[in-house]
């Protein structure tokens, strides 16, 4: 049978579609399924429930810097701050958090702009009840909804420089952020462990090769599905975090911080 030229280019553009859409499909790169939408009162609820995993939710714990750390953590996420001149191997969010908060028409003071004013924990924690540090806290406190924005965009943002990073587990992380990204208690524990542990892509990040972040728990999770997404989440987690531990150096002593994070973990469980 003949066929008209005009039926065999409508046919070969089909075909051509066709090809684009499967290619589209299997590629990692692919943009990822819209995450779900949360209302203002369960986005304040996950502010909170960070502000409880990270600061006991706690005025006073919105500014702190914890014993063996170069750094002060600060809001509800516990953004890090270096002083000016220093730097480790974990990457520093506080000045974004000032900038995002500026885009918002929230001007912080300029000296909370450059670097982190306290050289050193002995002279932050004898200053905890100076001015500025009290206006620092201030800040904090009326920002609960715009800091918990941030760190969602953060965990967003996340996605593409983690499939990057996959290789070959691009498609599985992907497929695990969807099912989290679709529920309520999946979104949180996105939001919450890109924020407690970063994103896990960092080569700086990482004991004896073997990093802890959401990349991570992400590659090593095993869902049946959208609902048991949270759970299986907070399992992986768990083990990950475990491992790092057993990997840590010595003079780190990160035992003792061990239970605390499983428990963290055991948040995501929890109905939204």
């Amino acid at each position: 049978m003949k066929i008209s030229s005009s039926l065999a280019a409508a046919l070969f553009a089909l075909l051509a579609l066709t090809t684009l859409v499967q290619c589209v499909a299997q590629s990692p790169s692919a943009p990822s399924a819209p995450a779900t939408s949360l209302s203002p009162a369960q986005l304040d609820r996950v502010g909170k429930r960070i502000w409880q995993n990270e600061c006991a939710g706690t005025i006073d714990g919105l500014t702190s810097w914890n014993s063996g750390e170069d750094f002060a953590s600060l809001g509800i996420g516990h953004f890090i701050w270096y002083p000016a001149g220093r730097r480790g191997p974990f990457e520093e969010s506080f000045p974004r958090l000032i900038a995002y908060l500026g885009q918002r028409g929230i001007n912080a003071p300029a000296w909370m702009q450059g670097p982190c004013l306290w050289n050193d924990r002995t002279a932050f924690l004898a200053d905890k009840s100076s001015p500025r540090q009290q206006e620092l806290r201030r800040l904090l406190s009326s920002t609960v909804r715009e800091q918990t924005e941030f760190i969602r965009i953060r965990s967003r943002a996340a996605l593409p420089k983690m499939l990057a990073a996959a290789g070959p587990n691009a498609n599985r992380v992907r497929h695990h952020f969807d099912l989290l990204s679709a529920t309520p208690e999946g979104t949180f524990a996105l939001i919450d462990y890109v924020n407690f542990k970063g994103e896990g892509t960092a080569p700086a990040e990482r004991y004896q090769g073997r990093g802890w972040g959401l990349l991570q728990v992400l590659e090593t999770m095993t869902p049946r599905g959208p609902a048991d997404a949270p759970a299986a989440f907070a399992d992986s987690a768990s083990r990950v975090l475990t491992q790092r531990v057993q990997l840590s150096p010595p003079d780190r002593g990160e035992s003792r911080w061990l239970p605390g994070w499983k428990n963290r973990c055991q948040t995501y469980k929890q109905p939204l």
